[in-house]
C-alpha cells in the first residue's frame, strides 16, 4: 500500500475493496468527524492567543495539565507513527517503480533497486534523514517546500482528471508472481462498469497478505485524512494563527473532501475491480504523462511525512516547555538561533527512526488511526467543556459551532475507534488512563486555569438552586458545622475530630479577625486565605474557609452564623472551644501531616497567645455566642480538652477492648428533670453516633450511661432506653450508673438540713445569701451548687475504663446574663480532668423512626 499516501491512490483502494456505496459512506462517516473536529479547533482557536503545540495546547489550556499531557503524548505518538506510515508508503511506492522483480536477481531498466526487509528499512532511513534536514533548517523552509510540492500535486491532480477523458480503453497487464500476470481494464466511462464497483467486493490486499474489511479500510483511508490538525500543530510558527487556522482547516477539508468523492466516481466508472484491487499505482498506466504521477505520488507522501515529522516536534517542545513531565523531556527544550525547537526534531526523529523496524503500513495503521481519533475527540471535548461551562471568557470569533457539534464528534470518534480495533482503542484509552493519573499525582500545579473548576461551579451553582430548604426532612438530616477557629496552631486535632462529625455535610471554618475596615487601607483577609486553604488541603479536611472582620468576636460569630454557605448549605451546628485558662499547646507542628512528611507549618498563623497575655474573649461574651446561636435555631459543641485526643493512638492500640465513647444524656446540671428523650439528648445521642459511623471511630464502641435513683425502677427505665436505640438503629451498650449521693448534695443544698427551720422569713433571706452561688436557668427554679458540680464531675470520671471522648449534655445559658461567668464556672468544674469532652446542646429534632 505504499502509493497509498496520496489521495489518487486511496480513493481507488478504498474503492476498490469497498465500492462506490461503502467508499462514499465510508469518506461521509470520516468527514463528518473531522468536520466537527474542525469547527471545535476553529472555536478554540479564536478564543485567544495560541502557542506552539496546536491540538496539545488548546488541550491542555481548555481542559487542564492531566488531559494535556496525556493527550499531548498521545497525539505526539501519532503524529510520530503517521511519520512512520508515510515514509514506509513512499519507501513502497519506489520499490514499486524501481525496484527488482521477486525471482530475479540482476534488475533491467529502472529496476534496479534490491527488495528486502533491511533494504526497504535503508531506503526509508535516507528518506526519513531527509525530512530531518528538512526540519532542522526551520520552518520557514518546510513551507516553502509544502507549497512547491502543493503545486506538484495539484498539476498531478489535474492531468489524472483529463486522463480519465483523453485515455482510451486499456488492458494493464499486472504481476501475479514471477510466472503468472492477471489483466486489469480501464475501460473508459461504462455504466457496466460503474455497475460491477457499485457494491463492496474485499479481498486480500496484495502488499500484506491480509484479507481486508470495512474496518480495516477505513483504518487505512482515514490515515490519509488525518492533516487537518497540521495547520494548528504549526501555531507556534504562525504570524497569526486565530485568522490562519480556521480558514485553511476548514478550505483543506472541503476541498480534499470534494476530491475523494469525485475521483471515487470516476474510479468506479472507469476501471474494472481487479486493476482496482490489484494495482494500487494504476494511475501510472492510465496517464497521460505516467511520469508526473509518479512524482505526485513521491511528493504528496512526502510531505505527508514531513509534516507529521514537524508536527511532532512542536508537540514535544510544548509538553517540555510546559514541564510536565521534569527532566525526562528537559533536552528537547533546546532551540536553536532562530527559534526552531531542533533537539525536538532530533528526538521526533529517533522515535519514528524506531517505528520504521515495523516495516509494513497495516502494522501501524490501526494504531495511529485509533490515536489521532482519541485525540480528535479530546478536542471536541475541550470545546464542549468550555460551551457547557458558560464562562463569560470565552466568545470564540468563530461562532459556527454548538455543543451538539461537539457531542457528535466524540461519539464519532469514539465508536470509530472500536468498529476499527476493539484491542487498540482499549489499549489506547487504558494507557490514555495511566498517564492521567501519573500527571494528576506528579506534574506540578499549573496557573492555565482548570475547566473542571468552571464546570463544578456551573452544576453546584444548578444543583443549589434546587436544594429547596422547604423540602428538608428529618430522616435526611446532617451535621453542617461551622467551627470558629481563633488560631490553628493551637486546634489542629479538634479541626480533625469536627471533620469526623461532618457526616458528609457542611464543614466550615471560621475566624474573626478584631479590626476594623475603616482604618486600614486595604482587606487584611485576602493574604491569609491562602494559608487557610493550604491548611484544610495538608489536614486533609473537607472543609470551607470563612474570614470575617468584625469589631468583637462576638459580632464576627454573628456575622457568620448568618451569611455562611448558600442556599440549602448553611451551617445547622456551632463548635466552639472550650474557655478556660488551660496555655495553648501548638498541635499543628506535632500534627501528622507535617512531621510524618517533614514540611514546615504553613506561613501566615501568628504564634500562640503567651500565657500571661490578655484573651481577646471575655467569659461574659464567650456565652453571650452560645445564648445566641441557640436564639438563632443553631445547635451547639463546646470541646474541650480535644488537642490532647490522639486519635490515631486510641483507635489503633493493640489492648483488646476497643476505645469506647461516653455518651451522658441526662442533664446533669438539672438533677430534679433526668430526662434522656428530650430533642436535646436526642441530639447529643446522634452527634456520638455519627462519630462512630466515620471510618476512623468505626472499632470504637459507644456507651450510653442511664443515671438512676433508688425506688425509681432502674430496668424499666433501661428496657425502654433499649427499646428507644432499637428503633434508632444505634448500636450502645447501657451501663446503669446509681447518682443519690449525687443528687443527695444538690437538694441538702435547696432545702437545707433535715430539722432545720421551715422556710419563710429570715431563714428564706439566709437560703437567699446562700444560693448567691447557684445558676437559676430559665422556666426552672432548680439551682446547683458547686460542691454538687463536683460531684457529678467525680461521678463521670469514675466510669472506668477511660474512654477516648465523652459526650455530656450542655444547659442552655441563663437568662439573666448576669450570671453567664458563674454559668461557665460550672461547665468548667463539670468536665475538669474528664479529658477530651464535646458538650452537646441541641435545639432541632434530628432523629428519626420512619422508613
Amino acid at each position: 500500500m505504499g502509493t497509498l499516501a496520496s489521495p489518487t491512490s486511496l480513493a481507488g483502494f478504498v474503492v476498490g475493496h469497498a465500492g462506490l456505496y461503502q467508499a462514499l459512506a465510508m469518506f461521509a462517516v470520516a468527514y463528518f468527524i473531522i468536520g466537527m473536529t474542525v469547527l471545535s479547533v476553529c472555536a478554540i482557536a479564536t478564543n485567544g492567543a495560541l502557542d506552539a503545540g496546536g491540538a496539545y495546547y488548546m488541550i491542555s489550556r481548555a481542559l487542564g495539565p492531566e488531559f494535556g499531557g496525556s493527550i499531548g503524548i498521545m497525539f505526539f505518538l501519532a503524529n510520530v507513527c503517521g511519520s512512520a506510515l508515510y515514509v514506509l508508503g513512499l519507501v513502497e511506492a519506489v520499490v514499486d517503480s524501481f525496484g527488482i522483480p521477486p525471482g530475479q536477481e540482476v534488475g533491467t531498466g529502472v529496476h534496479v533497486l534490491p527488495q528486502s526487509y533491511w533494504y526497504e528499512l535503508l531506503y526509508g532511513t535516507v528518506l526519513l534523514a531527509l525530512c530531518l534536514l528538512v526540519c532542522l533548517v526551520g520552518a520557514s523552509i518546510y513551507a516553502k517546500a509544502t507549497f512547491l510540492i502543493f503545486l506538484i500535486v495539484a498539476g498531478v491532480l489535474g492531468t489524472i482528471l483529463v486522463s480519465f477523458f483523453a485515455t482510451r480503453p486499456i488492458g494493464v497487464p499486472i504481476p501475479f508472481n514471477s510466472s503468472k500476470t492477471e489483466n486489469g481494464s480501464f475501460t473508459g466511462f461504462s455504466l457496466a462498469t460503474l455497475r460491477d464497483n457499485l457494491g463492496g467486493g474485499y479481498g486480500i490486499d496484495y502488499t500484506t497478505g491480509q484479507m481486508m474489511s470495512f474496518s480495516s479500510v477505513f483504518a487505512v483511508m482515514f490515515n490519509g485524512c488525518t492533516g487537518i490538525m497540521a495547520g494548528s500543530n504549526m501555531s507556534g510558527d504562525l504570524k497569526r494563527p486565530s485568522y490562519s487556522i480556521p480558514r485553511g482547516t476548514i478550505s483543506a477539508v472541503l476541498f480534499t473532501y470534494l476530491v475523494y468523492n469525485l475521483l471515487a466516481f470516476l474510479m468506479c466508472a472507469t476501471c474494472n475491480r481487479t486493476l482496482l484491487q490489484k494495482d494500487y499505482g494504476f494511475l501510472r498506466d492510465i496517464s497521460i504523462f505516467p511520469p508526473l504521477v509518479t512524482v505526485g505520488i513521491y511528493a504528496a507522501t512526502l510531505s505527508a511525512a514531513m509534516s507529521n515529522l514537524i508536527g511532532a516536534s512542536r508537540i514535544l517542545y510544548a509538553l517540555a516547555r510546559d514541564d510536565l513531565f521534569g527532566r525526562a523531556l528537559a533536552l528537547a527544550k533546546k532551540t536553536s538561533a532562530s527559534g526552531n525547537p531542533v533537539m525536538a526534531v532530533i528526538l521526533s526523529w529517533l522515535v519514528v527512526q524506531l517505528v520504521l523496524f515495523s516495516g509494513k503500513l497495516n502494522t501501524i495503521a490501526g494504531v495511529v488511526t485509533t490515536f489521532f481519533l482519541l485525540v480528535y475527540a479530546t478536542v471536541n471535548l475541550a470545546c464542549l467543556a468550555l460551551e457547557w461551562a458558560s464562562a463569560p471568557n470565552f466568545r470564540p470569533t468563530f461562532r459556527y459551532f454548538t455543543w451538539h457539534t461537539c457531542l457528535l464528534g466524540i461519539a464519532g470518534c469514539c465508536v470509530m475507534m472500536f468498529l476499527i480495533s476493539p484491542v487498540s482503542a482499549s489499549a489506547s484509552l487504558g494507557f490514555l488512563l495511566l498517564l492521567l493519573l501519573a500527571l494528576h499525582y506528579l506534574s506540578p500545579s499549573s496557573t492555565w486555569g482548570y475547566i473542571s473548576q468552571a464546570l463544578i461551579f456551573h452544576q453546584v451553582r444548578k444543583y443549589l438552586l434546587m436544594l429547596d430548604v422547604r423540602k428538608d426532612h428529618v430522616k435526611f438530616w446532617r451535621p453542617q458545622m461551622l467551627l470558629m477557629v481563633h488560631n490553628p496552631r493551637g486546634s489542629a486535632r479538634l479541626i480533625d475530630f469536627v471533620n469526623d462529625l461532618k457526616k458528609s455535610g457542611l464543614y466550615v471554618l471560621g475566624h474573626v479577625e478584631l479590626q476594623d475596615l475603616d482604618m486600614l487601607p486595604s482587606d487584611p483577609l485576602q493574604p491569609q486565605q491562602d494559608s487557610w486553604l493550604s491548611l484544610v488541603d495538608k489536614l486533609n479536611v473537607k472543609a470551607f474557609v470563612s474570614l470575617t472582620l468584625a469589631p468583637s468576636v462576638r459580632h464576627g460569630v454573628r456575622q457568620l452564623l448568618f451569611t455562611s454557605g448558600l442556599g440549602g448549605m448553611r451551617p445547622n451546628t456551632l463548635v466552639l472551644g472550650f474557655y478556660d485558662d488551660a496555655e495553648p499547646q501548638d498541635g499543628l507542628a506535632r500534627h501528622p501531616a507535617f512531621t510524618s512528611a517533614r514540611e514546615e507549618v504553613p506561613l501566615g498563623f501568628p504564634p500562640l497567645r503567651a500565657p500571661a497575655a490578655p484573651k481577646l474573649l471575655s467569659a461574659r461574651e464567650y456565652v453571650g455566642i452560645v445564648a445566641d446561636a441557640l436564639k438563632m435555631l443553631r445547635n451547639v459543641l463546646l470541646a474541650r480538652q480535644l488537642e490532647s485526643l490522639d486519635k490515631a493512638w486510641e483507635l489503633r492500640r493493640a489492648a483488646s477492648p476497643p476505645p469506647t465513647i461516653h455518651v451522658w444524656p441526662v442533664n446533669l446540671l438539672r438533677p430534679d428533670s433526668a430526662r434522656y428523650a428530650d430533642t436535646c439528648s436526642l441530639f447529643l445521642l446522634q452527634m456520638a453516633c455519627v462519630l462512630n459511623m466515620a471510618r476512623a471511630w468505626r472499632r470504637a464502641r459507644l456507651r450510653l450511661f442511664l443515671c438512676v435513683e433508688a425506688g425509681a425502677m432502674p430496668h424499666a427505665q433501661e428496657e425502654k432506653l433499649r427499646q428507644l436505640l432499637k428503633d434508632l438503629r444505634i448500636q450502645a451498650q447501657i451501663q446503669l450508673v446509681p447518682w443519690d449521693a449525687v443528687t443527695r448534695l444538690h437538694w441538702q443544698t435547696r432545702q437545707g438540713p433535715p430539722g432545720g427551720p421551715a422556710p419563710g422569713g429570715a431563714a428564706e433571706e439566709e437560703e437567699e445569701e446562700e444560693e448567691e452561688g447557684a445558676v437559676n436557668f430559665p422556666a426552672n427554679t432548680t439551682q446547683v451548687s458547686d460542691e454538687y458540680v463536683c460531684a457529678a464531675n467525680k461521678l463521670v470520671l469514675e466510669q472506668s475504663p477511660a474512654p477516648a471522648v465523652r459526650f455530656l449534655y450542655l444547659p442552655r445559658p441563663p437568662a439573666n446574663t448576669s450570671l453567664y461567668p458563674l454559668y461557665l464556672h460550672q461547665l468548667e468544674l463539670l468536665t475538669r480532668g474528664l479529658g477530651p469532652t464535646v458538650l452537646v446542646h441541641g435545639v432541632s429534632a434530628v432523629t428519626s423512626t420512619q422508613l
